[in-house]
């Protein structure tokens, strides 16, 4: 019982002690072999360092609000979404409590598995476009171009490349990714940290709309029920598609490492393909956990592609993905390409 009290008033102390009021002052949170990286799923053996031998009643951990139960001196990292985490404990010290937190990475279970392409058709492409995004709607090729002075969103016939519509954005901003859903067309800025609203039928502008924590605009696709936004770091976040608010996000990891290149996007059957910032090669990313689970080299396609006036050998990279529904095929191409490609997607042998 001394014991007790005098453990409980050493705390009270701490906590009520302005430069002492850190908990880590207290206790810390100790892993297995001092590691910060682990992978789903993974039980990882964690104690308590409890540095003035204070009495615990009782040890609950959790990261994001999930409880991970503790057996056998053990937690299973069975989370949903992965990347940069914290791991809280929350230490009960009878009629009080303190919550520390450790940092750590979840990483993916598995490495991603290689894919490639075969090409299935080539068609014309303006090489004025600096392409930053694509969607098809109705049989009809959308597309959206950058950089200040030239950006631009288009309706394409994508047999011919003939421009059916096209609008000019302000000269001050830096066009990016675009995606459709129930009749809006959304449309990112790079810098400016806006957005654009459009009517699809005649690419009339609805509304503007503001970033809130994403850094910068890049790619856009949605899943039907919300927006996923790419903002070159490893955040992909989700965006509701009436407030454009964002709600969310995911990290895209690999089972080594959390990766930050995600560019243009195409969500299909919950999956995001994105491409690598450039790079000729593309993401396929599980848009629940944001575990990067294959690469598809796009390797040699550039060579395909004639070097015209507008080409810049530094930033004429592939990017550009689509993904044509009734036709069960991707399209993809380069900015100032020449040429869009029609592409199946396969496994690697």
């Amino acid at each position: 019982m001394v014991k007790i009290l005098s453990s409980l008033c050493l705390l009270v102390f701490f906590l009520g002690c302005g430069g002492n009021a850190d908990p880590s002052k207290l206790f810390s949170i100790e892993l297995e072999g001092k590691q910060s990286k682990f992978q789903q799923n993974q039980e990882v053996g964690v104690a308590i360092k409890n540095k003035k031998n204070i009495e615990i009643e009782a040890i609950i951990y959790s990261i994001d609000g999930k409880t991970l139960p503790l057996s056998n001196g053990k937690i299973k990292l069975d989370m949903p979404t992965l990347g940069n985490k914290n791991l809280v404990a929350k230490i009960n010290l009878g009629e009080e409590s303190v919550e520390i937190t450790k940092k750590i990475r979840l990483l993916s279970a598995k490495a991603p598995e290689v894919y490639t392409y075969d090409i299935i058709n080539t068609y014309p492409h303006d090489t004025k476009a600096y392409t930053q995004g694509l969607e098809f709607h109705n049989g009809i090729l959308y597309e959206s171009t950058g950089k200040k002075g030239a950006s631009t969103v288009r309706k394409v016939n994508f047999k011919t490349g003939e421009i059916l519509q096209k609008i000019d954005l302000d000269n001050s901003v830096f066009g990016e990714g675009i995606t459709l859903m129930n009749d809006k067309l959304y449309n990112l800025t790079w810098r400016s940290g806006i957005g654009y609203v459009f009517n699809p039928s005649n690419l009339e502008k609805i509304k503007n709309f503001s970033y809130g924590n994403s850094r910068e605009g890049w790619g856009l696709c949605n899943d039907g029920s919300k927006l996923y936004k790419s903002d070159g770091t490893e955040k992909i976040w989700f965006l509701n598609p009436e407030t454009l608010e964002e709600q969310g996000y995911i990290e895209t990891v690999t089972n080594k490492s959390i990766f930050n290149k995600a560019n243009e996007l195409e969500y299909v059957d919950g999956k995001i393909y994105a491409n690598v910032y450039q790079k000729e090669s593309m993401m396929i990313i599980d848009a629940t956990s944001g575990a990067i689970e294959g690469v598809i080299n796009f390797g040699g396609l550039k060579g395909k592609v004639k070097k015209g006036p507008e080409w810049d050998e530094n930033n004429s990279v592939l990017n550009g993905v689509a993904y044509h529904k009734e036709r069960g095929t991707f399209f993809v191409t380069g900015k100032n390409w020449d040429k869009l490609f029609e592409v199946n997607i396969r496994k690697k042998n």
